[in-house]
């Protein structure tokens, strides 16, 4: 693998891709022989660990990490910091998995990046994709002098390549089952492996957890003496009004008022995942870094978090969600009751073939009128006839059409619904992609204009 620099995007791209990616080839054990922080470490070090160079809040989780990230992110931005988000996987384009006050990555500051790391790349034995990707975001927010950076764990926590950090406070947010086959099949083994970013003496937030996986969490904070702000016990919260455009809740610690904020993420479940963030940037706050309140209000009000029930178009009404998994498509089948009633209801549903999709179908399928079984450009995306499969073996008896193209089956949706209908597109973040780029909205950003309910805005200074 030769060291020459790269002169394009699409060069740095695939040489990028050129390493293992295990995003894609998901048969290798997540295990301390595969995976392991000493390639990270030697990469960082050879680049002069650019990730102590910033506060850092470090996010993992089986849902909400995204929008509790977004959250943070927004609000740190809004409060006059210089604000990085490293997130992935992304939804068009590769670039929206590092920005910088909400601005992906310049093309030409991506191929300046990855240009500097090629000299020490070839030196570190089987080094990953994902471990590349990472000291690149590192490298890439040093070297744009951030003031803070909100970091989120591409899988599991403990043997993930962004958990070389050691971050001004730890937030694991809802965990249920997901990556079963390489984080552990009970609850238990997934909270060990998202507990692992739990570093000693620092603190961590979470919100509420199973028993099974809120035991272990507390065990290895106290064997680190982190302390726990564990939302529902320690941090409450009070979902309130809730639309198609945002959220309402009440959040704040035990034993004190909660002050009321509004979301622009749309769901009931984004109360909880405010409220995640709050009780992280109230740790923020401790350590020194300045989030001021109005900052907080204007970030969550102006979050910026595409895929997440994002209405894109009327007549039919069509929303896209990046549910996948059993618990999110549970949250996603409630707000669509709640918020968008509409019949008929027409699922487009793609997913990966290592996903819950039993668990999904059981909780969106029940309240489907028509089935369309595609396929997102992925080299894990599931068959449509073997969605069709899944689906009438979880007990669906409606009709269902296998159109792998995601054009295709957007077009046959629409005209299902008629204008008055519905068409909900999910099952994973790629299919969501695809469905986007249709609809020409630009990779990154939603074209929402932030909504405010008024009588929640109550001044509570800063």
């Amino acid at each position: 693998m030769t060291s020459e620099p790269v002169q394009t995007y699409s060069e740095a791209l695939d040489y990028l891709y050129s390493f293992i990616n295990w995003e894609v080839e998901r048969h290798v054990r997540y295990s301390p022989e595969a995976m392991t922080l000493e390639r990270p470490r030697a990469l960082l070090q050879a680049l002069g660990n650019p990730h102590t160079r910033y506060p850092i809040i470090h996010i993992t989780g089986t849902k909400g990490k995204g929008s509790v990230g977004a959250m943070c992110a927004a609000a740190l931005q809004a409060s006059g910091l210089k604000t990085a988000l490293y997130s992935s996987p992304h939804l068009q384009d590769f670039r929206e998995r590092f920005r910088v006050n909400n601005a992906l990555i310049a093309p030409d500051e991506f191929v300046a990046v990855l240009n500097q790391m090629r000299p020490v790349l070839p030196t570190i034995p089987d080094i990953t994709w994902f471990e590349v990707t990472t000291a690149l975001a590192f490298q890439h927010f040093a070297e744009q002098a951030v003031d803070v950076a909100v970091i989120e764990v591409g899988l599991g926590g403990r043997l993930d390549a962004t958990n070389v950090v050691t971050p001004v406070v730890s937030v694991i947010t809802s965990l249920s089952y997901d990556h079963t086959h390489l984080l552990g099949d009970s609850l238990a083994s997934i909270a060990r492996e998202k507990a692992g970013i739990i570093k000693p003496n620092v603190p961590v937030v979470s919100a509420p957890q199973p028993d099974e996986a809120l035991e272990v969490i507390e065990s290895v904070a106290k064997e680190r003496q982190a302390p726990v702000i564990l939302v529902g016990r320690d941090w409450l919260y009070t979902a309130r009004q809730t639309s198609q455009t945002g959220q309402a809740f009440a959040t704040g610690p035990a034993g004190e008022p909660q002050i009321p904020y509004w979301t622009g993420l749309a769901g009931g479940h984004q109360a909880l995942n405010g409220a995640v963030a709050l009780a992280a940037l109230a740790q923020v706050r401790r350590a020194g870094i300045p989030v001021t309140e109005s900052g907080i209000r204007e970030g969550l009000a102006q979050v910026d978090w595409p895929g997440r029930l994002e209405r894109v178009a009327d007549a039919p009404t069509v929303v896209l969600d990046a549910a996948h998994n059993g618990a999110s498509a549970q949250w996603l089948n409630a707000s669509l009751d709640m918020l968008f009633p509409q019949r008929p209801r027409v699922l487009v549903f793609g997913a990966s073939a290592d996903k819950d999709i039993h668990g999904m179908f059981e909780a969106l399928l029940p309240g489907t009128d028509h089935l369309i079984a595609s396929q997102a450009v992925h080299p894990r995306a599931m068959a449509p006839e073997e969605i069709e499969t899944v689906a009438r073996m979880a007990g669906y008896t409606g009709p269902i059409a296998q159109i792998a193209d995601v054009a295709s089956a957007l077009s046959f949706a629409q005209r299902l619904a008629g204008p008055g209908g519905l068409v909900v597109v999910t099952g994973s973040l790629f299919i969501v992609g695809e469905v986007r780029t249709l609809f020409g909205l630009p990779p990154g950003h939603t074209r929402r204009t932030p909504h405010v309910i008024q009588e929640e805005q109550t001044p509570v200074g800063d």
